[in-house]
């Protein structure tokens, strides 16, 4: 009920109903959990952080999803190290059902974090784990891509199109790659689309920006 109010945007009802909830029983990790989102709506990240900290510590194995998406909050927030080791650890638990998506949140982890090597084991966990795996692809065909190696970044790519839905990030992405190995019509192929799909978007603008500067 207390989530119910913070997505109507009644955050004072959501705080008082969730304070009331802890006061109950404050060793439920659903409800540290909840307690988390709301007092992050609230602005207060402090009390926030320990909410989400006290739902992995009270989750221990038998809530793998509590402590992913703790996790991801941390990672979100500066913790990277510590949320991705949260998200690895929910990753291993046979609990897990959605093991690729915790590998793949430790993944973008990581590399927000700077160690593109730690992220890209990640994320070929999650692959291995489900192929189709579309934001593992995307992420793979990005690092790929900023590693030089724009032909395997395109296969990346392509599986990833091939299971989800064109965006402008996609589009963008493809333009780069295609123009790296030189093949100047599928680039404005890519050029033409995002610029007919998605025309108030950020990649748009940049397009815009490329092309107005190219000699």
């Amino acid at each position: 009920l207390a989530l119910a109010y913070m997505r109507e945007g009644n955050l004072k009802a959501a705080r008082e109903k969730i304070d009331k909830a802890l006061q109950q029983n404050s060793r439920v990790p659903s409800t540290q959990m909840a307690a988390g989102f709301i007092y992050d709506r609230l602005g207060d990240k402090r009390k926030a952080s320990s909410h989400f900290e006290q739902a992995i510590r009270l989750s221990g194995k038998d809530h793998p999803d509590v402590v992913a998406n703790a996790a991801v909050y941390l990672c979100m927030n500066g913790e990277r190290q510590r949320g991705e080791q949260y998200l690895l650890q929910a990753a291993a638990n046979a609990l897990n059902q959605n093991p690729d998506v915790a590998y793949t949140n430790a993944g973008r982890c990581a590399r927000d974090d700077g160690r593109p090597q730690d992220a890209e084991a990640s994320f070929r966990k999650a692959l291995d784990l489900n192929p189709r795996q579309a934001d593992a692809l995307f992420q793979m065909a990005q690092l790929t891509q900023e590693n030089g190696n724009n032909l395997q970044a395109r296969a990346f790519l392509e599986r990833h199109v091939a299971v989800a839905p064109v965006s402008a990030s996609s589009l963008w992405l493809g333009r780069t790659i295609e123009l790296a190995l030189g093949d100047t019509a599928e680039a404005a192929r890519y050029a033409d689309q995002l610029r007919d799909r998605f025309p108030t978007s950020t990649e748009a603008g940049l397009l815009f920006d490329a092309e107005r500067t190219r000699p």
